[in-house]
């Protein structure tokens, strides 16, 4: 599991509207160029070039070299861990407290004269 500085890295990454933008634009369309990715995008290809590398510094953009391009891969495991360790746990009070209170309502009522 991500810890530490590691998992800072995944929050800065993902604090960012562009950086969320190109890792959205690479989960459509995987293996992107750095000129695929800014077509569209009202950044500067340096503007890019920055926000990649720190999605790269968080494990959440892996290169590939073809030829002289570097080809850009969205890898969801950091944001996978991420889930893991900070949402999921969250949840799972709620989820145990909605199946009591479904247990409960599809018990059967309890007789007249007994405390349930």
């Amino acid at each position: 599991m991500t810890r530490g500085p590691d998992i800072d890295k995944v929050f800065k990454a993902l604090a960012d509207a562009s950086r969320r933008a190109l890792l959205d634009s690479l989960h459509a369309r995987d293996g992107q160029t750095l000129t695929q990715l800014c077509e569209g995008l009202a950044m500067s290809r340096q503007a890019v070039t920055q926000h990649l590398n720190l999605l790269e510094a968080a494990n959440l953009v892996a290169v590939q070299w073809q030829g002289r391009e570097k080809v850009h891969y969205f890898n969801p495991v950091p944001i996978h861990e991420l889930s893991r360790r900070w949402i999921s746990k969250f949840d799972e009070p709620r989820l145990d407290a909605l199946h009591a209170l479904k247990t409960r309502l599809e018990s059967p009522p309890p007789r007249k004269g007994r405390k349930p």
